[in-house]
């Protein structure tokens, strides 16, 4: 009867102190191997790290299973109860023990390091204590205030290493050929202890130019390369977008960027040269797109009114300029970026205009936008619907010929032409291998505007 009993014993001891073996985060977290204990005064040690028990630790609570080793499986998360989190740590809510009963956990803390403190009870349970000399329950769970902090020895979002946590990088992950990775106090790999072997150099920086700026809303900022497209991204909901261009060499460059609004209408071109040296990474920051505009009418009636509309950045400041360089009137836009102006043409004179906008925010002014023309007359005509996409010329295929293709081909104008533009060139120009006055009058015959 005692060797069975001392058989039962060695049983139950390797189950209660069996860890977990699952996978875990600091959002999601299971309770570490070796640090599983509490007391309880009416049902002696319970282990809360058992694999059967698969005890999750979230920011809402706990599921899964504790075992108590004289009174048997501590549901977290009963269907009529449960162990809630409020995400900081805090507490709350029942568990239900096959022979405890429902044990309250109101008291009991999990602190910023992972740590339960506190006290549980109940009727039958009595104090389950987490506080005791030997009681020692801990996840690697983590309260919302103390994630994504660089020194807590876990990678979190945002960090390349963490004190000794490495993720299990290399020297030769980084191109080395030996050496022993460190991290700095920034929580970014520090490569000064790896070395290359004899007749190894490294590798050559890359070379890159990050451009920033504001645009319309959720617009696609289209970059282009000495007038080809090299690469487009889509705006922010406040306006703000960023375009990453690697592979370069160091050199001279012409950028040139414009946006398409909701509407699909295209802002005017902005220039951009820039000078990159070769392996430096460049900033090309305060672009600010010019305005899209739009009229409703092509000629109005003299004192009728003409809307002029377009889209740019939110809460901008915007001036409507007609026929000169003085501004006419100043509106604001939208939460949306959205802008539209009634403009009375009583007081105008029968004859041609020409309205432009430009953006003011922040102390930043945009480049103008493009420039329209309409009628004051006797008659109001409203403006065309948008035509189909011309058949040629339209180089950068947003279905009009304005100066983005008057500038892709300036680009290659009595240059070689590289391979991908021969095909453009063959399909939208004459086809003659080429750019001279031929391609530029096929341009002027589809010119849009």
């Amino acid at each position: 009867m005692i060797y069975a009993n001392l058989k039962i014993f060695a049983v139950l001891a390797a189950l209660f102190f069996l860890p977990a073996a699952v996978l875990a985060s600091e959002t999601d977290g299971t309770i570490l191997a070796g640090h599983q204990s509490a007391w309880g005064n009416q049902s002696g040690w319970i282990n809360f790290g058992l694999s059967a028990g698969n005890i999750h630790v979230t920011d809402s609570g706990l599921t899964g299973y504790a075992w108590a080793a004289n009174q048997g499986w501590i549901n977290l998360n009963p269907a009529l109860g449960g162990v809630q989190n409020d995400g900081l740590g805090n507490l709350s809510g029942s568990a239900w023990g096959e022979g405890l009963g429902w044990i309250n956990f109101a008291h009991v803390k999990i602190d910023s390091y992972g740590r339960f403190s506190g006290t549980a009870t109940g009727t039958l349970a009595g104090t389950i204590t987490f506080d005791c000399s030997y009681c020692d329950t801990r996840t690697d769970w983590r309260t919302i205030s103390a994630r994504d902090i660089c020194g807590n020895a876990i990678i979190d979002n945002g960090e390349e290493c963490d004190g000794a946590e490495l993720g299990g990088k290399s020297c030769e992950g980084f191109g080395f050929s030996f050496g022993s990775l460190s991290c700095k106090a920034d929580c970014t790999i520090n490569t000064s202890g790896c070395t290359y072997s004899s007749g190894h150099h490294p590798p050559a920086p890359a070379t890159i130019v990050i451009f920033s700026g504001l645009a319309s809303p959720k617009s696609t900022v289209t970059l282009l390369r000495d007038g080809q497209i090299a690469a487009t991204a889509p705006a922010e909901t406040d306006g703000n977008f960023q375009i990453t261009l690697s592979g370069l060499t160091g050199g001279d460059y012409i950028f040139t960027a414009y946006s398409e609004d909701s509407q699909g209408n295209l802002s005017s071109a902005l220039t951009l040269p820039v000078s990159v040296a070769s392996g430096v990474t460049a900033n090309v920051s305060g672009i600010f797109i010019a305005p899209t505009i739009s009229t409703d009418k092509s000629e109005v009636a003299q004192g009728d009114n003409i809307a002029i509309f377009g889209q740019t950045v939110p809460n901008g400041q915007i001036s409507i300029v007609l026929n000169s360089n003085e501004t006419y009137a100043q509106i604001k836009s939208d939460a949306n970026g959205r802008y539209s102006y009634n403009l009375d043409t009583a007081s105008l004179a029968l004859g041609q205009y020409y309205v432009k906008s430009k953006a003011t925010l922040g102390g930043n002014v945009s480049a103008f936008s493009k420039i329209l023309s309409f009628t004051v007359g006797n008659k109001t005509i409203i403006s065309p619907p948008a035509q189909k996409c011309p058949g040629k010329a339209d180089l950068n295929s947003d279905c009009r010929v304005d100066l983005v293709d008057f500038s892709i081909a300036a680009y290659w104008y009595q240059r070689p032409l590289s391979d991908s533009f021969k095909i453009i060139e063959i399909n939208k120009l004459n086809g003659d291998g080429k750019i001279d006055l031929v391609d530029f009058s096929i341009m002027a015959y589809y010119w849009t505007g």
